[in-house]
């Protein structure tokens, strides 16, 4: 294996809402893509911090974590850039008015289970379903199984 390898570590939020997941609309390389909220951990940063940072930068709704829905591992096919994903399951608040989204962002919408199924050739990644797959199966883990010892 090579030395100079490591993963990017990234986190996602998700939230259910009457039967509709927290989504965002993205520009990518390959065009608009839908993801949960997320993104890479900051230096110093703990997963749970980066992912409350990510979803209000995202979509404008604060994020409390309440568990962790899984520990997910993703190479992009044909290359060696690899994922690893922590998913937390949680609740939001309201919508902040007026708060600018990042970057790239179109648009936070609210999608169903269904309509996400269907879209699934515009996912960032094969993670975004699953990830909410696992949510509806009910896999949730406490938040103990975390301990970040700051910088």
């Amino acid at each position: 294996m090579e030395r100079s390898w490591k993963p990017n570590v990234t986190v996602a939020s998700v939230v259910e809402r009457d039967g509709r997941f927290l989504m965002v609309e993205e520009h990518t390389a390959d065009g608009l893509r839908f993801n949960q909220p997320a993104g890479h951990v900051e230096f110093g940063e703990s997963l749970v911090d980066a992912a409350v940072r990510e979803t209000l930068e995202e979509t404008a709704h604060g994020f409390v974590p309440e568990y962790l829905v899984g520990i997910y591992q993703w190479t992009v096919p044909g290359s060696k850039l690899t994922y690893l994903r922590f998913a937390f399951g949680g609740a939001v608040g309201d919508e902040q008015p007026g708060r600018t989204l990042d970057d790239g962002i179109v648009r936070a919408v609210w999608l169903t289970p269904e309509e996400l199924r269907a879209c699934r050739e515009r996912h960032r990644s094969p993670l975004v379903l699953q990830v909410v797959e696992d949510w509806i199966a009910g896999r949730r883990y406490g938040l103990e199984l975390i301990r970040h010892h700051p910088v």
